[in-house]
């Protein structure tokens, strides 16, 4: 008897997990020795169209082979996949203040990308398991997702980019600090060293232990998006995890155009409020039944949006907020 996890056969999780590790270490390797180059445009961009075409040939098996509607779970998975790579963009810009803080040279931060990635593919997981069945239990908790989104994309547009956080007093800095001795000095490569006797954190450490905790704040809001577009957990779980796995990649490649992207995150707080909009229009029944509860009678219609529809909208957002990025930048 095949044991089932969340819908899908268990050997289906054990295949895929097993996959994610074996591409994990290929990526290591083909970033070159740890700490011994620095990471280029060309070879970020070359390693950028790898893990998409990657994902493009795992589509392509869930078009060919999955056991239940294949071609809307694709559709799926393409459109999960293209939400939380937009959302991902935001972390890089993230990233790339937070080694300018710690001093991380550019060598050394493809290290402190891989093990932080790793660490986001154990977190989600766990995130989009526990969501998962929350919603299965629960399904109202997706109104609640809705307005989180709302909120989210809103705030976007009121963000500003010209204040700059003072990460020496991020709360997760100064705990650390409080509980482990860490000098102020890198050390190469090194997470840890000893000196005189003392084993000290380095700076390096640090920056990972934030990039940790940040992504675990971007998870809240990339994963209820997801949700918006399947909620099956399988599709959720791999278009999520297949869209960080190439962050590494492209953090590279975007790095150097960062200045490229002032409207990109108007389109991401676009796309938040499309997907939130989405998500509360398909709960209709409890958002009428809230409203009878004080006295309303508002008759919210039932609006499911097609998933072919939700992937070319949020396609051509992300298009027409880097065109009018480039356009802005090229003005100025």
């Amino acid at each position: 008897m095949t044991m089932v996890l969340m819908g899908m056969p268990l050997w289906a999780w054990v295949v895929f997990y097993v996959l994610v590790l074996l591409m994990l270490v290929a990526d290591l390797r083909m970033f070159g020795k740890k700490g011994q180059h620095e990471v280029n445009i060309s070879e970020a961009l070359r390693m950028t169209g790898v893990w998409i075409a990657v994902s493009l040939i795992f589509c392509a098996g869930i078009y060919l082979f999955y056991p239940v509607e294949p071609h809307e779970k694709a559709m799926e998975f393409l459109a999960g996949y293209l939400i939380e790579k937009s959302l991902s963009m935001d972390n890089l810009f993230v990233f790339l203040m937070l080694f300018s803080f710690f001093g991380v040279e550019r060598k050394y931060q493809h290290e402190v990308l891989f093990w932080g990635i790793f660490g986001a593919l154990v977190l989600r997981s766990i995130f989009i398991f526990a969501g998962a069945a929350m919603v299965e239990r629960f399904e109202w908790v997706l109104g609640l997702f809705g307005l989180f989104l709302l909120y989210t994309g809103a705030k976007m547009f009121v963000h500003d980019d010209e204040q700059h956080t003072d990460l020496s007093q991020n709360i997760i800095v100064r705990w650390f600090r409080r509980i482990y001795p860490v000098t102020d000095k890198m050390h190469g490569d090194h997470f840890f060293v000893v000196e005189k006797g003392r084993r000290l954190a380095t700076p390096l450490f640090v920056a990972l232990l934030v990039i940790e905790t940040t992504d675990v704040a971007f998870a809240v809001d990339s994963i209820p998006a997801v949700f918006s577009v399947s909620r099956d957990p399988f599709i959720v779980l791999t278009s999520n995890i297949f869209a960080i796995l190439g962050l590494r990649a492209l953090y590279f490649a975007l790095a150097a155009v960062a200045k490229y992207f002032k409207y990109l995150k108007y389109g991401l707080g676009i796309i938040l409020i499309f997907v939130g909009l989405k998500m509360l229009l398909a709960m209709n029944e409890y958002i009428n039944a809230l409203g009878e509860l004080v006295g309303l009678h508002l008759h919210v219609p039932h609006i499911e949006v097609p998933t072919l529809a939700s992937l070319a909208f949020i396609f051509g957002v992300l298009v027409l907020s880097m065109l009018a990025s480039v356009a802005a930048t090229r003005r100025n």
